[in-house]
């Protein structure tokens, strides 16, 4: 691959997409058509590359009976040509609705049109027929409707169920539509589309509205988008339709893989399209990961084998138009409160519930756990807590164990005795420093001479005697080593390998990003699991900078100025784990996600102080880090993992679980993926 736009969308594997909805000018094709293109000029100032209008659009869903009159047919099609001229020079295809007469009937189309030409016409395939509809006197089913031609214009263009448009130099953009009903039925024609390739799927609706109805069909494309691995486009007619007997909403929606990425207002009283960038490359990495939705096609591969592609040219300008999608800057912890709280609810059961089982699965022995006063240690403390209370055990059969070294402050050490005394587990201080100095002093390491060297080795030391002795506890007390260290640690190998806090009989942490440790414990603090006193001191550990404290000196040793910050390392993680994105895409994600603190949403309870944007160059940085140590570097540890549950949907790094790599890799492609662009050329 050749260097890379870094800034353009289309180089980047999105593509914008629009539901577009306005006032519907009953029975006034040549009226829909200006009002049409008016939005299409739009849509194309703000690169739009597929917009979508409502259900027969060109005259207006509601008119009846006037659907079969020759004034009306004939002005819809002078409409459409004008439609047709008038894109010439958009960017965007547009996908119109029009009653066409093919044969002896009239069809309900969907038109779609491509800088001055049609490229297909998608027939409706189900007509409803109940209630409020009575679609079937004036319009024939499209279902059967497969490898035919319409003539429209003076030529003869592809017509049918089995059209997919699929764009030459957008990958992975390939266009698929349906209209209102057809969405209700048990299997969608967008099911065989989307098993015949299909990533984006067009809905043109002119559904009235009804209380409950509007939740409805955002069920409807949510679950079509999370089970089709596609983007859903819905675009329903507004006002302007006849109120005889109904009324009408104008509801849009953009949804992708069960996210919804935007809607606009409904009830409108003019234009408006809700505009998101879809992410084609996420959408192929899940149908690439998700076995089963190939093997879906093979067992429907009679009918998917036989969908017609339509080629086109979308020809994107390569210009920045920024990135309408929202990104969580964390994305293991939504900025949604609701969200952010149901999710640590989950995640914290999960932890709890899987220590349960493996405590009673083994017979139900001691935990002996090292408590630091920091994150990870005070998380896995409180697990361990719930889960004795869960299993009707003490929590005295926690056998917690502070084990202070050369550099361990007083603060955190205050912090871990008051937590294990308002927790009520047994508690102990093992101060590890002597043996630590004979250990320094046999290996003739140049601290033992009076030397302050303090490397690689002298904290090893520290970090091996405490699980060493935490393991010679557990055999001489009954109990098992639970471990602390997080997925974050994981995924960059920060971590003492063997004999160190790499390794435990069973880890609640492993599956837990860094940067959700701290929302986990503000909920258990705010859903009062321990109450008062336990969480004033679980509120002070929250406010405590992250450090090893392995290091002797006047200034804290700050683990995120050694190896960069876990919000951008958990972001990369997120992207690389989850989907599999490249270093320059997961980059400029990053870019628009953290370059202005003032932009977006944080999550609840996240501190202003920490409010923090980073600049490109940073981004790439500690982004060519990642790399270096994920790829190339950490695996061997984590291929030695003890048990411990997935927590994340983001994934887990269990070699026995959702990730499997040989330890001895390169990073080689990685970094050669990052040499495609320099952020000095690029400037914030």
């Amino acid at each position: 691959m050749g260097r890379v736009n870094f800034r353009s969308i289309y180089s980047q594997g999105f593509a914008r997409v629009a539901a577009c909805t306005g006032h519907a000018a009953i029975a006034d094709p040549h009226a829909n058509a200006e009002a049409i293109l008016r939005q299409a000029r739009e849509r194309a100032a703000d690169g739009v590359a597929v917009a979508v209008f409502p259900e027969l659009g060109l005259c207006g869903y509601s008119i009846e009976d006037l659907l079969l009159q020759d004034v009306v047919l004939d002005e819809v099609e002078e409409a459409l040509a004008a439609v047709v001229a008038g894109s010439a020079e958009l960017l965007p295809v547009l996908v119109v609705g029009a009653p066409l007469r093919h044969r002896d009937r009239i069809y309900n189309c969907a038109v779609v049109v491509h800088r001055g030409r049609i490229l297909g016409v998608a027939p409706k395939s189900y007509l409803p027929n109940y209630r409020e509809f009575y679609e079937r006197r004036q319009i024939a089913a499209g279902d059967t409707e497969r490898g035919g031609t319409i003539r429209l214009g003076g030529a003869e263009v592809p017509f049918g169920v089995d059209l997919l448009f699929a764009a030459e130099d957008v990958t992975g953009l390939v266009l698929h539509v349906e209209i209102c009903e057809d969405m209700w039925v048990p299997v969608p024609p967008a099911a065989e589309a989307a098993l015949a390739g299909a990533t984006v799927i067009a809905n043109l609706s002119g559904s009235p509205i009804t209380v409950g109805r509007a939740e409805d069909r955002k069920l409807l494309c949510r679950s079509a988008s999370s089970r089709y691995l596609a983007a859903y486009v819905y675009a329903a007619a507004g006002l302007g339709e006849s109120t005889t007997d109904l009324s009408w909403d104008g509801q849009t929606m953009i949804y992708e893989n069960g996210a919804l990425l935007d809607e606009t207002e409904r009830f409108p009283l003019g234009d408006r399209a809700a505009v998101a960038d879809i992410d084609l490359d996420l959408l192929r990495q899940e149908r690439q990961r998700q076995g089963t939705f190939d093997d879906n096609r093979r067992t429907h591969a009679a009918r998917t084998g036989d969908f017609r592609r339509i080629a086109f040219r979308l020809d994107a300008p390569a210009t920045d138009f920024g990135l309408r999608r929202a990104l969580e800057r964390f994305p293991f912890v939504p900025a949604d409160a609701e969200r952010l709280a149901q999710d640590c609810y989950e995640a914290y059961n999960i932890q709890v519930a899987g220590l349960m089982q493996r405590l009673g699965a083994i017979g139900d022995p001691k935990i002996v756990i090292g408590v630091s006063g920091g994150l990870d240690s005070t998380h896995a403390l409180i697990v361990a807590a719930r889960a004795m209370d869960r299993a009707g055990r003490p929590r005295s059969d926690i056998l917690a164990f502070t084990m202070p070294g050369f550099a361990t402050g007083e603060h955190t050490k205050s912090n871990a005795h008051a937590l294990m005394k308002a927790l009520g587990v047994t508690a102990a201080e093992l101060d590890i420093t002597d043996t630590a100095r004979l250990m320094l002093k046999e290996m003739d390491h140049p601290f033992a001479g009076g030397d302050p060297v303090y490397d690689v080795t002298f904290e090893n030391v520290q970090a091996g005697l405490r699980t060493d002795y935490l393991f010679r506890l557990a055999n001489q007390r009954g109990g098992i080593v639970l471990g602390t260290g997080d997925l974050s640690e994981l995924a960059l190998g920060w971590c003492t390998y063997g004999v160190g806090d790499q390794m435990s009989h069973y880890n609640v942490n492993s599956g837990v990003p860094k940067t959700l440790i701290q929302h986990l414990i503000r909920w258990v603090v705010s859903s009062g699991q321990f109450g008062d006193e336990a969480g004033e001191i679980l509120t002070a550990i929250l406010d405590t900078e992250i450090s090893p404290e392995l290091v002797p000196g006047e200034e804290l040793q700050s683990t995120e100025d050694k190896i960069g910050p876990y919000a951008l390392h958990d972001f990369t993680l997120f992207y690389v784990l989850r989907y599999g994105l490249r270093p320059t895409k997961i980059a400029f994600m990053a870019w628009h996600a953290w370059r202005d603190a003032t932009a977006g949403a944080w999550p609840p309870g996240f501190p202003d102080a920490d409010h923090k944007a980073y600049e490109l160059a940073e981004i790439r940085h500690w982004l060519e880090y990642f790399c270096r140590r994920f790829f190339q570097f950490a695996q061997f540890k984590r291929s030695a993992m003890p048990n411990g549950p997935k927590v994340s949907a983001g994934g887990s790094l269990s070699p026995r679980g959702d990730w499997r790599m040989p330890s001895d890799s390169s990073a080689r492609a990685w970094l050669r993926d990052l040499e495609r662009w320099d952020p000095a050329d690029i400037g914030d």
